[in-house]
């Protein structure tokens, strides 16, 4: 086995404790939907496991209806604002070793002051977008 990086080779976890390395992201639409397909065996207990670095606010929502996701800040700081289904707005800051969980439905996005890294763990099946 090789050893790869997270900000490029995603891992998949999947049924039966497997985790399955993913080749390189580019970050479109085509990798996504190439990635559920890979997936698809194991239904939404499957776990897309990816790590980004930002330097600027995010330009869109986005929302799994499939399961949470955890998103652990690994360094520098980020606001993660939560969308809940009745329209009320959270807003919570993640500083480094801080985890939030996005619940199943709520729309999310995410401001940084500076640069920020962080892991997310997601129930990718189904993810969807919008712009913000």
């Amino acid at each position: 086995m090789a050893v790869l990086p997270i900000a490029t080779h995603p891992v998949h976890l999947g049924l039966g404790a497997r985790a399955v390395p993913q080749p390189p992201m580019d970050g479109g639409a085509d990798w996504y939907q190439a990635y559920e397909a890979r997936a698809a065996g194991d239904g939404i207990e499957g776990r897309l496991v990816t790590q980004f670095s930002f330097d600027e606010p995010w330009t869109m929502w986005e929302m799994h209806p499939a399961g949470d996701e955890m998103v652990l800040c690994i360094a520098g700081r980020m606001t993660l604002h939560q969308e809940q289904a009745d329209g009320s707005l959270t807003t919570l800051e993640l500083g480094p070793g801080d985890y939030a969980i996005n619940p199943p439905g709520v729309w999310h996005t995410a401001d940084v002051a500076g640069t920020a890294t962080a892991l997310f763990i997601t129930a990718g099946a189904g993810t969807q977008h919008k712009a913000r």
